[in-house]
C-alpha cells in the first residue's frame, strides 16, 4: 500500500478519534440499537432505523481511519526547519489584493480542515507553495478566480 503523509499532531487525533469511535460512540449505539428493539415493531421504529444508521456510519469510519493510520507515514514537523515550504510548514502569506494576512499549514489530505487553516497538501494553494521560499509569490486558482500570495514567513512547529 502506498503511504500516506501524516503529521505527528494529525496522526494522534486520527488515533485519539479512532479509540473514541470503538470505546465511546460504539458502545453508546449498541445500547441505543437494544434500546429501540425493546420498543416493539422494529418496522416503524424510527428510532432503530436511526441507531442501525448511526452504526453503519460508525462502523464504516473505524474502517476507514484503520486504514488510514497502517498507512500513514507520520511527519513531525518541529525536527524540520528552513526557509523552504515543505509538508508540515506553516506558512505566513499575504494576499497581494487584499493586503490580508492568512496563516496556513500543509498537512495530508485526511487532516486537512479549512476551518483550522489546514490545507491538503494536494490543493491548488499548497502546490503552489511547496518548493517556495520566504519573499516568493505564489499564483493559484481559486474558486474565486486566480489569487497571488506572497510568502512572508516559513516556520516548522
Amino acid at each position: 500500500m502506498e503511504k500516506v503523509p501524516v503529521t505527528k499532531k494529525g496522526f494522534e487525533e486520527l488515533e485519539q478519534e479512532l479509540f473514541n469511535l470503538k470505546n465511546v460512540e460504539r458502545p453508546a449505539v449498541i445500547e441505543a440499537i437494544a434500546e429501540a428493539r425493546a420498543h416493539g415493531d422494529l418496522s416503524e421504529n424510527a428510532e432503530y432505523s436511526a441507531a442501525r444508521e448511526k452504526q453503519s456510519f460508525i462502523e464504516g469510519r473505524i474502517k476507514q481511519l484503520g486504514v488510514i493510520i497502517t498507512t500513514a507515514q507520520v511527519i513531525d514537523p518541529t525536527q524540520m526547519s528552513g526557509d523552504i515550504v515543505r509538508f508540515g510548514a506553516t506558512v505566513l502569506v499575504v494576499d497581494e489584493d487584499t493586503d490580508e494576512e492568512k496563516e496556513y499549514q500543509v498537512v495530508g489530505d485526511y487532516e486537512a480542515d479549512i476551518d483550522r487553516n489546514k490545507i491538503s497538501l494536494s490543493s491548488p494553494l499548497a502546490k503552489a507553495l511547496i518548493g517556495k521560499e520566504v519573499g516568493d509569490e505564489v499564483e493559484f486558482k481559486a474558486p474565486a478566480g486566480t489569487k497571488t500570495f506572497e510568502i512572508l514567513e516559513v516556520n516548522y512547529i
